[in-house]
């Protein structure tokens, strides 16, 4: 016997309703050219929506449901509506921003359903920036271990009230700044999503949560970092900051499709991350002797090399802070400014309205400077115009996409550059990598065994004649143990992996003649300085890494 479920029945049909009016919706916003939006996929922010008392938004079909700073997203019914419009006018004559969104009526009936929750929530300052500092400086006491970011956030998520979806981003970032995440990766998976943070260079699972609460905390993010909320099947980039008691700290975004939803990494430029001093970078004695001599020249160009994230723009700052003083003229152009210096004149790029490291450069040569750093080489006209800079009594920094320093004359030749230019004009080239140091509070001392004392002694064995040898005969290495210090992860914090090479007389012969990267390497064996494979092994017996660590990092066999 078949039986009628009228309930089922009921709830089906209103779910089909409510299904036929969205995809209307949908439709008329492109008849008015106004942006759709299913106010049930977005946070309502309370502090807003009362900016319209409940009553006259109900009359004027429209709710406030985002907001940053004077900026309002704004979800109405009808633009037609005369209502609506007197409403988002009087909201236009107190300095608001509006972007409007034409969303359904069942999106205004649960938006204004919220009103009843804004009693229970405090008047935030309207000028105030998304994250307050007062917020970010509570999470980050109740954040400051892996552990405690878990239990905090699981915590403020089984919550489920709407003003929580705020909490977690802020707990999400304060965990994050504890931690000295360089990103936080928000990844959608089939069944649930997953927050990784970078830590020191490697990825590391945190916490997972589910989708629901997800698509509210992706809508938040996107809105707060400038970006389009109804679009979901393109690639987006936007930013953000955070001010700290110390600092303002950007935070990049970019959002990529997927097939379970889009994807989030958060870059956070951290100044401290940035602010190191240059006696601090882990550069070896000979070589930081001879750096010093080089930052100190009147003209020429030094070049620092490797891969994404290997500490270049770190390096780079650090021989700016070095040389810095009142009687010269520094001029930067970067993308981004990542460290703000005192005394110094920073530009940023901007491509999309042309103004690119090349325009920057033919610009900051007008303004007669002393020392120039270019954040990053990256095509012929800014190489051409950055080495002719060195050859005319600047002294130029800048970085550049190679894997060792031998790389960075055929680099440049490959560029497009010159090699009549190149010889006179670069004075040395830097090439280095980030290695994570073995925690202080747990790493524990052992004996290393055979194989790994045969990698170290020949290394070792291979040293430039001017360094001293260390002694290998009662050889002992550290390896991490991970402790509550370190998030049980045994290493924290990073100290670079240096080489160089110096283009003295000979050096110049040879890049005349358009060298291969094995011919330089040859010659430069004669400078006796140390190779990154060198300077690697030397941290390890000094118990700074381990040799697994600078193996992830540094071909050392």
């Amino acid at each position: 016997m078949v039986t009628f479920d009228e309930e089922k029945q009921k709830k089906r049909l209103e779910s089909l309703r409510e299904k036929e009016e969205e995809e209307l919706t949908q439709m008329l916003s492109q008849k008015y050219g106004i942006p759709y939006a299913n106010l049930e996929q977005m946070p309502v922010d309370l502090d807003y929506l009362k900016l319209i008392p409940e009553e006259k938004a109900r009359e004027g079909k429209i709710a406030v449901f985002q907001g940053v700073g004077k900026k309002l997203q704004v979800g109405i019914k009808n633009p037609e509506l005369s209502l609506t419009q007197n409403l988002i006018k009087e909201l236009e004559k107190e300095g608001y921003e509006i972007q409007q969104f034409l969303v359904s009526t069942n999106s205004l009936e649960k938006t204004w359903a919220k009103y009843k929750e804004v009693p229970k929530f405090e008047e935030l300052s309207k000028g105030a920036i998304d994250i307050s500092p007062e917020r970010i400086k509570e999470f980050l006491s109740q954040t400051d271990t892996l552990r405690k970011l878990k239990e905090t956030f699981l915590e403020r998520i089984s919550e489920q009230k709407n003003r929580r979806i705020s909490d977690l981003l802020e707990i999400i970032l304060s965990g994050a700044l504890s931690a000295d995440a360089s990103d936080v990766h928000l990844e959608a998976r089939e069944d649930k999503v997953e927050i990784r943070y970078r830590l020191d260079g490697v990825l590391h699972d945190i916490l997972e949560f589910n989708h629901k609460a997800y698509q509210l905390l992706l809508s938040r993010i996107k809105l707060i970092s400038g970006m389009k909320l109804n679009i979901r099947e393109k690639a987006q980039d936007g930013r953000f900051s955070i001010k700290t008691e110390d600092a303002e700290i950007e935070v990049r975004v970019s959002a990529l499709p997927g097939p379970y939803g889009e994807s989030l990494v958060l870059r956070i430029l951290n100044p401290k991350n940035i602010a190191v001093a240059f006696k601090d970078l882990g550069i070896n004695k000979r070589l930081e002797e001879i750096i010093r001599k080089e930052i100190n020249k009147p003209n020429g160009m030094i070049l620092t090399t490797g891969p994404t994230g290997s500490g270049k723009t770190t390096t780079l700052y650090a021989f700016l802070k070095e040389v810095n003083s009142p009687d010269i003229k520094i001029i930067t152009v970067e993308e981004p400014i990542e460290y703000h210096l005192e005394g110094l004149t920073q530009t940023q790029t901007n491509p999309q309205k042309g103004y690119d490291f090349s325009t920057a450069l033919r610009s900051i040569l007008r303004q007669d400077p002393d020392i120039i750093m270019v954040g990053e080489i990256r095509d012929k006209e800014a190489a051409n115009i950055a080495l002719n800079a060195a050859l005319t009594g600047h002294l130029v920094f800048s970085s550049l996409h190679t894997n060792d320093a031998a790389g960075t004359i055929p680099r440049l030749i490959e560029l497009g550059a010159n090699p009549n230019i190149i010889a006179p004009s670069v004075n040395f080239s830097i090439a280095q990598r980030l290695t994570r140091k073995v925690c202080e509070k747990c790493k524990k001392e052992y004996t290393p065994n055979e194989e790994e004392k045969q990698i170290i002694e020949k290394i070792i064995n291979s040293l430039p004649n001017n360094t001293p040898k260390p002694n290998t005969k009662n050889l002992k290495l550290f390896k991490p143990e991970g402790c509550e210090a370190c998030n049980g992860i045994g290493y924290k914090g990073r100290v670079g992996i240096f080489e160089g090479i110096l283009i003295d007389e000979e050096m110049e012969k040879l890049i005349l003649k358009n060298p291969s990267e094995s011919e330089i390497k040859e010659t430069s064996k004669k400078q006796q300085i140390m190779n990154m494979a060198q300077d690697a092994v030397i941290k390890v017996v000094e118990g700074t890494t381990t040799l697994e660590e600078v193996k992830r990092v540094v071909e050392i066999n």
